[in-house]
């Protein structure tokens, strides 16, 4: 899920006409490879290894913000679609690492418990901050 991520930020980043918007994502991109090496980190102790399955809901919302890009023109509502296809993807992650963290906490994986916490937290206020920057956005993109 997160290196899906990681390969579709860039492009959101480029097509992003508001200064803050873009920044944000910046943020979250280099947030986002941590959060790569975090799992990459949990699942090698775990397993020993760290390759996954592709993370089908998160390839259809990459696609989505791609198509988003191709079919809205117009910068400024493009940033409001924009921020509406990253918010999709971080409300995904936020159910995502909830669901892990509550795993991990009924199987007593304390320390698993709280990389995922830490990861949801962050998801959360970047979720928080693209709704900080629609609310500006969304009234600019209306005048």
């Amino acid at each position: 899920m997160e290196r899906k991520i990681v390969k579709a930020l860039p492009n959101l980043i480029d097509e992003s006409n508001d200064f803050e918007l873009s920044g944000a994502l910046r943020i979250h991109l280099q947030q986002t490879k941590d959060h790569v090496a975090k799992v990459e980190r949990l699942l090698r102790r775990h397993t020993g290894e760290a390759e996954t399955e592709t993370c089908k809901v998160m390839d259809a919302l990459a696609t989505a913000a791609a198509d988003t890009i191709k079919d809205v023109p117009e910068p400024s509502i493009r940033d409001i679609a924009l921020i509406g296809a990253a918010q999709q993807v971080e409300h995904h992650e936020i159910a995502v690492y909830g669901t892990l963290r509550r795993w991990a906490d009924i199987l007593g994986l304390v320390e698993d418990a709280v990389v995922l916490e830490t990861i949801e937290a962050e998801e959360v206020s970047a979720d928080e901050m693209l709704s900080g920057i629609s609310e500006r956005v969304n009234f600019e993109a209306a005048a």
